[in-house]
């Protein structure tokens, strides 16, 4: 699993969220390795360009993983491919002991949001990362609930088409479905819902996110404070992730229905407004992939801290 302190992974995908992890691994991290890039398709770029690097690789799945001589050292594995396969992946590689770093919209272990919430699940061997519209927002919508209570909260990601690929496309629904839900579990929302947004326009956009909290009360400032130090935060990990102006913070005027929100929560005082972007660091896609590359960063993140505490339990 380790050599001179450092732990080989596999990545399970060969696409364009695979092709830039491996170049995040390569390029950033200090203890994680390159062991093994996995795909279906031989001919795929990410396949051709690992081995070009001098790494393992297979076209046969994560069967062919499994079959490879470097998998018994590989101690982290990441799937970049879809819901769906990941379920049959992580059911494949259950018995063999390794970290699991989901990041696709599957949900089968615990959400993980690096900046929120990992503390909390280091010793989980399967995690997942929600998606690149939760990992840019989620963080905000936390950094508004615990200041206080937030009834409903809306995020709206909007993406350029190029950079969605078959993938990204082929889980609309669950990329709704897992970052509604982890608004709640790990924003602390009441109720949370997310849309996501792909937009064709030329030259391509970068990420933008909007989130609105409807907050229960409060002080403005502290609000504004909390979401600009969790913003601080984020970017320690992703740095073009930005906030485009000063959080706004606004009162809700009594007479506005708000009854399909929030249900029989009790009305909040304060619409809280904020509008980010994210900027993609260019290790293998564009600048504009910013979706992308904030999934790609939340997961090196998460690896290189699961592994840490793995490696701490093991010396105590």
């Amino acid at each position: 699993m380790r050599t001179g302190g450092v732990t080989k992974v596999a990545i399970v995908g060969s696409g364009n969220i695979g092709s830039d992890l491996m170049m995040k691994v390569i390029r950033l991290s200090e203890t994680l390795e390159m062991g093994a890039m996995v795909g279906i398709d031989p001919a795929s770029d990410g396949l051709a360009r690992a081995a070009r690097l001098g790494y393992a690789t297979t076209s046969d799945g994560v069967r062919g993983l499994v079959d490879l001589p470097v998998f018994d050292e590989i101690g982290v594995v990441f799937d970049a491919t879809s819901a769906r396969a990941h379920v049959a992946n992580a059911a494949l590689l259950e018995p063999y002991g390794k970290i699991l770093v989901d990041l696709t919209p599957a949900a089968i272990g615990p959400f993980v949001v690096p900046a929120v919430n990992l503390d909390e699940h280091r010793t989980a061997r399967n995690v997942n990362m929600v998606t690149c519209g939760g990992q840019a927002t989620i963080p905000i919508v936390a950094a508004v609930s615990r200041v206080t209570d937030v009834p409903y909260a809306e995020i709206v990601a909007s993406i350029a088409s190029k950079s969605a690929g078959p993938g990204t496309r082929a889980n609309i629904d669950e990329f709704t479905e897992t970052t509604s839900k982890a608004i709640e579990v790990v924003g602390g929302a009441r109720r949370g819902k997310a849309i996501i947004v792909l937009n064709p326009a030329e030259p391509p956009m970068i990420m933008r996110d909007t989130v609105l909290c409807l907050a229960a009360g409060g002080d403005p400032e502290e609000i504004r404070a909390s979401v600009v130090a969790m913003h601080a935060e984020v970017s320690r990990y992703v740095p073009g992730y930005r906030l485009k102006q000063r959080v706004q913070v606004d009162p809700i005027p009594d007479d506005e229905p708000l009854g399909t929100l929030i249900g029989d929560a009790p009305r909040p005082r304060w619409r809280v407004s904020v509008f980010l972007e994210v900027e993609g660091a260019a290790h293998y896609l564009p600048s504009y992939a910013g979706n992308l590359d904030i999934m790609t960063s939340a997961a090196l993140r998460t690896a290189e801290q699961l592994v840490a505490a793995a490696r701490t339990a093991e010396v105590a």
